[in-house]
């Protein structure tokens, strides 16, 4: 089986997630290919160590993602080198790309994977749905395209030594389909904050469920006793009650602290990119079926403000402050 995994990447960097679906891709078996596109994407081949073959396909148009140029060169790839599999990381290039590759190929998209395994001629997924609220299975007969969620695997996995053989697939001439009325008129970077959360070790983080910044206090006391920073998911930030640079997830900061506390945190896929793998995570939410069960090392299916207290109190009684 040929699995050729579309590589994200920038300012020079591979992407973590895309480690993750390298990692993923090695699992199943057979020969796994990087796919990377960009104005010099063989620059990137010595930090893909854990694919056989790095299969780049280079334009001066693909120097800034555009989804009508990726496009193309996904396409252009798919049509070289004819993979029985093309497994990419949810995100903003997989929602652009994933469908418009499967619908051009006429081949079966599965999206937001969590687990993927080889059965016979084809493969079975589970996929989150609904938030991660239900998870679904599937069964697919190759070729295919499929979409991992973020921690479907250890980006560890996916790294390895040296540069693997370069193959060069050459992107066709002429104007790209989707191309019209669509440039990049700026690339914006994001404000240094005065916290790096990237950096921290420990971390507390609140969803929703804290119910507004007049009721932070209980969560910041209880980072205050653990040494930890307090950060918050998508919907604490939207609402103003924490600055933008304590978010947490896929539009905020990726973390890996030794410990992350979430309480009052639902565990939608795009907080669970930017917190999973974290070494231990612990979790408190009242609804027992919120997707960050499923992620955590322990979990309290009960209300915050019951228990952050005590555990606040414990801390105080063994001379946390």
């Amino acid at each position: 089986m040929r699995i050729l995994v579309h590589i994200e990447h920038d300012a020079g960097r591979v992407a973590d997630t895309s480690y993750e679906v390298l990692a993923l891709a090695r699992g199943l078996g057979g020969e796994v290919e990087a796919l990377v596109m960009g104005a010099r994407p063989e620059a990137l081949a010595g930090q893909l160590g854990g694919a056989e073959r790095v299969v780049a396909v280079a334009d001066p148009g693909l120097e800034d993602y555009l989804p009508h140029m990726h496009g193309a060169g996904l396409q252009a790839a798919i049509a070289a080198r004819r993979p029985d599999l093309v497994l990419m990381s949810y995100g903003t290039a997989s929602l652009d790309l994933a469908p418009v590759a499967a619908h051009g190929c006429g081949v079966a998209l599965i999206c937001q994977v969590v687990v993927l395994r080889r059965e016979g001629e084809g493969l079975t997924a589970r996929s989150q749905l609904y938030g991660g609220k239900l998870v679904a299975k599937c069964r697919v007969l190759l070729p295919a395209i499929a979409v991992a969620m973020p921690g479907a695997a250890r980006a560890e996995d996916g790294r390895g030594e040296g540069a693997p053989g370069l193959e060069r697939v050459a992107l066709a001439a002429g104007p790209k389909e989707g191309s019209e009325g669509i440039e990049l008129l700026e690339s914006v970077a994001p404000e240094v904050g005065e916290v790096d959360l990237a950096q921290a070790e420990r971390i507390v983080c609140v969803g929703r469920g804290i119910g507004g910044s007049e009721r932070l206090a209980v969560a910041e006391e209880l980072a205050r006793l653990l040494g930890a920073e307090i950060a918050g998911s998508r919907p604490v930030i939207d609402a103003g009650w924490l600055p933008k640079a304590r978010q947490v997830g896929k539009s905020g900061a990726r973390v890996k602290p030794r410990l992350y506390l979430a309480a009052g945190v639902s565990g939608a896929p795009e907080h669970l990119e930017g917190m999973s793998e974290s070494e231990v995570i612990v979790a408190i939410n009242s609804d027992e079926g919120a997707p960050i069960f499923a992620k955590a090392h322990y979990g309290a299916a009960c209300d915050m403000f019951d228990l952050l207290p005590k555990l606040a109190q414990r801390l105080k009684q063994a001379g946390g402050g």
